[in-house]
């Protein structure tokens, strides 16, 4: 049951991130595999998936910001992102490591709405779908 559970959440997922926005898929993917299958860990709280998300996403849309033509200079902003995220996330008790691969594929892919819209919605679907059903949500791990 959680594993249909999990599989329809993703297909939902990627039905709000279009093509454009795919680059994040994977941090949204990892988080519904948190949720689904630690649902008692503290990175699955809903607080700590909405909250290292947005963050993940602040950090992401505004390094994406600093110009980064060169490989080298690509690599520290990408850096940047993740590491200014983690590190936020930790400050204000947030913390989903997931989320630090929002930040990285915002910055890859640049800040749109779209993409805001789509991270926002993924984000909160998880999070209701996890307070609604944690009585019944079994570790796996």
């Amino acid at each position: 049951m959680q594993s249909l559970l999990a599989s329809l959440s993703v297909f939902m997922l990627l039905w709000l991130l279009h093509m454009q926005n795919l680059i994040v898929v994977a941090s949204i993917g990892a988080t519904a595999f948190v949720v689904f299958t630690m649902p008692q860990d503290v990175t699955a709280k809903p607080r700590n998936v909405v909250g290292g998300h947005l963050v993940g996403f602040a950090c992401g849309s505004l390094c994406a910001l600093i110009p980064h033509q060169t490989l080298t200079f690509s690599a520290m902003v990408y850096s940047l992102a993740v590491g200014s995220s983690i590190l936020i996330m930790v400050t204000i008790d947030t913390e989903h490591p997931p989320a630090a691969g929002t930040a990285l594929g915002v910055v890859i892919a640049g800040f749109s709405t779209a993409m805001m819209f789509s991270i926002v919605a993924s984000i909160l679907m998880l999070a209701i779908i996890h307070h609604i059903l944690k009585p019944y949500l079994k570790e796996l791990i």
